[in-house]
């Protein structure tokens, strides 16, 4: 009987370890990527279908994980919808914890109950100067188209934790962020997500207009770039400050 527990221990604690590993793997994907199907993370993984199968069944039944159907812009043959996967608001947690939630929190109620709503927008706008100027240095080679800025980026916000990415689509263009640093504190203080907006906004060079924020209860920062109108020209970015 002990041989056997010898046997099941040695068997089984590895590939336990394993299991594990793997699905911290899908798991940072799914952070970085936002909504990704499960043979997308198949390749990036390098797993089989039925392997990759067996990692998100099993993340599904602990909730770490949920499905959402893909919206097809053609139309869709025989069988079930496509589903993509994304990390549920306890594993994003998980991933990254906010331990100062609390008391950046309680110190905003402070600034606003003593300063108005008017100095809780100031202290948010001085919290992403730095972030803007670290960007800025980034972006200097970039140029001025608004996408081409945009996709530098979600380099450098991904860089700074924002698990970034741009996209182009038929009205333009999408700057995704699958992280948010202070989404517990943003819920309850719109201005931190507002002043991010406006960072984004300079950044690019153009008007930009936020679709989805996790702060509100979205998987995902979605800030929507218009197309390039005859209006860009006159636009000029500074790079400069």
């Amino acid at each position: 009987m002990k041989n056997e527990v010898l046997i099941q221990i040695g068997v089984t604690a590895p590939a336990a370890a394993a299991d594990g590993r793997t699905r911290d793997r899908v798991a940072q994907l799914l952070l970085k990527r936002g909504a990704t199907t499960a043979a997308e993370l198949g390749a990036a993984l390098g797993l089989s279908p039925a392997a990759i199968r067996k990692h998100l069944d099993a993340m599904l039944a602990e909730q770490l994980v949920e499905t959402r159907e893909l919206r097809q812009d053609k139309p869709r043959g025989r069988g079930r919808p496509a589903k993509a996967f994304v990390l549920t608001a306890a594993a994003r947690e998980d991933l990254n914890p906010h331990h100062y939630d609390g008391i950046a929190t309680a110190a905003l109620r402070w600034i606003s109950q003593q300063h108005g709503p008017e100095a809780v927008s100031a202290f948010a706008a001085a919290q992403v100067k730095a972030l803007e100027e670290r960007c800025q240095a980034a972006l200097r080679e970039a140029g001025r188209d608004p996408i081409a800025r945009a996709e530098a980026l979600a380099e450098v916000l991904t860089a700074e934790g924002y698990a970034a990415n741009a996209s182009t689509i038929a009205s333009g263009g999408q700057l995704c962020q699958h992280h948010c640093p202070v989404a517990h504190v943003a819920a309850e203080f719109p201005q931190l997500c507002d002043a991010e907006t406006e960072v984004i906004s300079r950044l690019i060079g153009t008007h930009v207009q936020r679709l989805a924020t996790i702060a509100h209860g979205d998987g995902v920062c979605t800030t929507h770039i218009p197309a390039r109108s005859t209006h860009y020209a006159e636009h000029t970015v500074r790079t400069d400050t």
